[in-house]
């Protein structure tokens, strides 16, 4: 009796202690920080497991669990890992595929190029796929873009993505977003001032670089509707900028913009060419887009930086009034040896 007693201790101990053991595999705490895990459309279940290895205590645990439930074919995302989950709570969020949103942001980007490549670090796909789905000539043509005017459909603003998103989907998002910012109160309000949508946004481009100061933006745009309405020519200096980075360079720095510049034969050169350029010079973000359809309504056509104060403007009615503003403006240049 004894000995039959003894045998079925020694036999719930350890049932009991194969109980814990399985039960520690499976629901014992694994995650040792948190983590966003990314798992790309290409990885296989050992990928996964490379990348798991690093923020578990122990991958034979999870391994176990995801034999147990099949696990074999990784759903591509970003998936967050919290700290203290167990074997089993991340092999059900990794079959579930219930991926984590991203937050693509991009702003102040002045070529196509140059905002695929910021987009691509924030998700799986490559520059070059985003670039070529953005500028995909089938999709310019059925929307009335170019591949300079495109840029205007990518709103500065935060987009919530699937890390794996396709590039043709995230130019979907992109354009569906841009449509509706362009509803019918702002086109409405784009033509009473005898402008298309890519007319305004390249003249908020330029507000853009030309002051930083939101105070001034409606003034400055202001100026520049004034100029289009008598047929002056805009004269800004960063389209030249832009004409001259397009001619010798993107990474060419300019400082001053000299009186040799304002010849340079480009449609974006505004000295010489009258009009608003074809495209925008800079991914011009919501503000200065709101101050062109804004505008201040004012009979200034001139404005020149203020040295005295950093950030802003002086403004005038007549030419003579901005000659003596420039020259403040440019014995300031030379006193800081301001050559270009």
């Amino acid at each position: 009796m004894k000995k039959a007693i003894y045998s079925f201790v020694i036999l719930a101990v350890l049932v009991c202690a194969t109980g814990c053991y399985y039960y520690n595999i499976i629901y014992g705490s694994q995650i040792n920080k948190q983590t966003n895990l990314y798992i790309q459309s290409t990885d296989s279940i050992a990928n996964v497991y490379k990348k798991l290895v690093l923020v578990t205590k122990n991958i034979e645990h999870i391994k176990n669990v995801a034999s147990l439930k099949k696990y074999k074919h990784p759903k591509p995302g970003m998936y967050v890992l919290f700290k203290g989950m167990n074997s089993n709570e991340v092999i059900n969020l990794l079959r579930s595929g219930k991926q984590t949103p991203v937050k693509v942001t991009f702003n102040n980007q002045t070529y196509i190029e140059d905002l695929a490549g910021r987009i691509s670090h924030q998700i799986e796909a490559d520059s070059l796929s985003i670039l070529n789905s953005l500028t995909d000539a089938h999709f310019l043509k059925e929307k009335g873009f170019t591949r300079k005017t495109v840029l205007n459909i990518c709103m500065p603003y935060t987009y919530d993505c699937y890390w794996n998103i396709q590039p043709d989907q995230l130019r979907t998002k992109l354009y569906k977003t841009y449509k509706r910012y362009w509803n019918k109160k702002r086109t409405n309000l784009a033509k009473k001032l005898n402008l298309t949508i890519n007319q305004v946004l390249s003249l908020a481009a330029i507000v853009q670089k030309e002051t930083a100061n939101k105070a001034e933006r409606k003034t400055v745009a202001g100026v520049y509707l004034n100029r289009v309405q008598i047929g002056m020519p805009l004269q800004a200096d960063p389209t030249v900028i832009y004409a001259i980075k397009e001619k010798y360079g993107r990474n060419t720095v300019i400082k001053r913009v000299l009186n040799k510049d304002l010849t340079i034969s480009s449609p974006y050169n505004t000295y010489k060419q009258r009009g608003i350029p074809p495209s925008v010079i800079t991914m011009p973000d919501v503000d200065a887009i709101e101050a062109v359809l804004h505008a201040e309504k004012h009979r200034y056509l001139y404005f020149c930086a203020n040295p005295a104060k950093f950030g802003t403007h002086n403004f005038a009615k007549t030419l003579g009034q901005h000659n003596r503003n420039a020259v403040i403006y440019q014995r300031w240049l030379n006193q800081q040896k301001i050559k270009r």
